[in-house]
């Protein structure tokens, strides 16, 4: 018998295109976890293939990458709202330090079905404890992403979550040995700092220094809060990211995460050394806005993040329409300027700026030949979709999650009419309630609300 040319063939289906417009009447090969064809339907002299999926009634578009999230807070949901203030020492690090290696499984593995079902096919983890655990599940999970532990040496951290300096860049160079490059390169391992008001210098520049001669990423909480733009400015007479550059760390291979309250000089910092920055709208919304127009001026790349569970959950649809929102209301109106972040400015940043975090430019993030087969399938026969004047507004505007029907990761189906193919979702249900009532919570409360 002869051998499918293509590991998939999604036919006759529309895409959404790099220059942000809508390409119908469209085959989609795929081969080896690479996009291998997009050519007009029916034109394939040899459309053999493993498997075929009908297109019609469906947008191909790239997966979301969620650039900012936080595995080890997937149990807090519902913990945090109306919580302020200080909640990340009076709720987060205390609730993570208490985690075990089975809460942790149990969290990637829940991360993982919400990100699958809400069209994200990668993400960048923010650090925790037991992320061996958390590595396992994200193999078998199939999706993209970079994982990291939570490093602090502050002494005011639970002991379970601080080590000195010196331990603390040995568990990462442990960590990145281990896991870098597995799932047949799917994952990978950064350097990072959960926040630099928690770790010394010793420890800052140490990490970096290690991240460097493994080239890897480096990762950190950065101008989130005004007590961490207070901290530096009293004891070092500059901001954050003045600080960092102090230090000569800054490069293309940090990403700032939350990136709120940044100075215009910071801002300069950050587009000359190739910082890329990483927004949390909903997560963000209470606490500041950020100068996105700015940045996006500055050539700084911008991706989204969804911050994890604990702030709001892990929809990046949400996210998007929640920026745009936010863009409008502070930039916009004031400026009487109606496109102050355009449709497909915001999709860009969830799909290109995403990718620059994973180190991954110019590789997906885009639905080209030579691409990662990274992809989902927004199903458009729907009420709430179709008619639309223009499809790639109602992607921003009317698109959700629970539209995602098909996602696909480095060329394998992870969901496949909206069921998930690579992990047991019943059982991970089951677990999660069991976690629930263990931890002695009213069966009232085990109801979604």
């Amino acid at each position: 018998m002869k051998e499918p040319i293509y590991d998939i063939l999604i036919q006759n289906t529309r895409i959404l295109t790099p220059d942000m417009t809508i390409r119908p009447g469209v085959d989609v090969a795929i081969k080896d976890g690479m996009i291998s064809r997009i050519c007009s339907s029916g034109s394939l002299s040899c459309p053999e293939a493993e498997q075929t999926v009908d297109g019609s009634r469906l947008l191909w578009m790239p997966g979301l990458t969620d650039g900012h999230m936080h595995t080890c807070q997937q149990l807090l949901r519902g913990k945090i709202l109306d919580a302020l203030p200080m909640i990340w020492t009076r709720i987060m690090l205390p609730f993570e330090s208490t985690l075990t290696p089975e809460a942790v499984s149990l969290s990637a593995a829940l991360s993982s079905l919400e990100m699958i079902r809400g069209g994200t096919t990668s993400f960048l983890d923010a650090g925790g404890i037991h992320m061996d655990e958390a590595a396992k599940v994200y193999i078998k999970s199939g999706l993209r992403g970079a994982l990291t532990l939570s490093t602090m040496d502050d002494t005011k951290v639970p002991d379970s979550m601080r080590a000195d300096a010196a331990e603390s860049i040995s568990r990462l160079n442990e960590y990145y040995n281990a896991w870098n490059g597995s799932g047949d390169g799917r994952l990978s391992v950064y350097y990072s700092l959960r926040s630099l008001i928690s770790c010394s210098e010793e420890l800052i520049r140490g990490v970096f220094e290690a991240a460097s001669e493994r080239s890897a990423m480096v990762e950190a909480h950065m101008n989130e809060y005004p007590n961490e733009i207070n901290y530096h400015l009293e004891r070092y007479q500059m901001r954050p990211m003045e600080y960092l550059d102090s230090l000569g760390v800054l490069s293309d291979h940090f990403v700032s995460a939350h990136s709120i309250l940044l100075s215009e000089h910071e801002i300069e910092l950050m587009a000359a050394n190739g910082v890329k920055a990483v927004h949390c709208p909903f997560s963000n919304c209470g606490k500041g806005v950020p100068n996105t127009p700015r940045l996006l001026e500055s050539g700084i790349s911008v991706a989204f993040g969804t911050d994890g569970t604990a702030h709001g959950g892990m929809s990046l649809f949400q996210e998007m329409k929640i920026f745009r929102s936010i863009m409008n209301i502070r930039y916009g109106v004031p400026e009487s300027n109606p496109v102050i972040m355009p449709a497909e400015t915001i999709l860009s940043m969830a799909l290109e700026g995403g990718s620059c975090t994973l180190g991954l430019h110019n590789k997906s993030g885009q639905l080209k030949e030579g691409f990662c087969a990274d992809l989902i399938a927004v199903d458009l026969d729907q009420p709430h979709l179709y008619p639309t004047n223009n499809l790639v507004h109602t992607l921003v505007e009317s698109v959700s999650s629970q539209d995602v029907i098909h996602s696909i990761a480095a060329g394998k189906f992870l969901m496949r009419n909206r069921e998930i193919l690579t992990l047991d979702e019943e059982k991970i249900r089951f677990e999660a309630h069991s976690w629930l009532t263990k931890n002695h919570l009213m069966e009232d409360e085990l109801c979604y609300r």
